[in-house]
């Protein structure tokens, strides 16, 4: 019987896009309408994420530019962005919200990275778990007589061939981030 990856490969690809998600979340010196996914101001009585009632733009190298679609709900998303706590400063006139990225400081920056490498072991740790799920799976289908354990060890083999991978992707992932910060 041989043994199928796919899930494997989906969990790898999940962990994947969950560290590229984390990472959009920590603001660099960059203005980038990532940052802004996850702030839902109350509009017209619900939680809605910005890009569905404003176009996000970037001004310059350190501004955002909300021009929300109705005048009136202006405030409204200034208020959940300076709620949402991302260290930017934030302000409005009559086209709309201007979010401005400050410099970051040396003691900021450091910060930040410690942050991402937090993040980056968290999804190490995530495929580990994930690598000891399919182990077991398998040891479970030698002992049942599936395989042989020539097969066991050749799919042993292939599954940390996929792990490596996964685990020098997730390090392509942090090493761009890293120097995002740094610049």
């Amino acid at each position: 019987m041989a043994y199928d990856f796919k899930a494997l490969n989906a969990h790898i690809k999940e962990t994947e896009e969950w560290l590229q998600r984390e990472f959009t979340g920590i603001r660099t010196g960059r203005a980038t309408p990532q940052i802004l996914d996850n702030v839902k101001p109350e509009i017209y009585g619900a939680l809605t994420p910005i890009q569905q009632v404003a176009s996000v733009t970037i001004e310059d190298a350190r501004t955002l530019r909300i021009l929300p679609w109705d005048k009136s709900i202006t405030k409204n998303i200034e208020k959940a962005i300076i709620d949402a706590d991302l260290g930017v400063g934030v302000g409005s006139d009559d086209q709309g919200v201007r979010v401005s990225f400050p410099e970051l400081t040396a003691e900021r920056r450091g910060m930040l990275q410690k942050l991402a490498k937090d993040r980056l072991e968290q999804a190490r740790i995530t495929l580990r778990g994930h690598r000891t799920d399919a182990m077991k799976e398998l040891e479970a289908s030698e002992k049942e007589g599936g395989m042989g354990q020539d097969d066991l060890k050749r799919y042993k083999e292939e599954l940390q061939k996929l792990i490596d991978k996964g685990n020098e992707g997730l390090e392509a992932i942090g090493k761009k981030k890293e120097v995002e910060i740094e610049n």
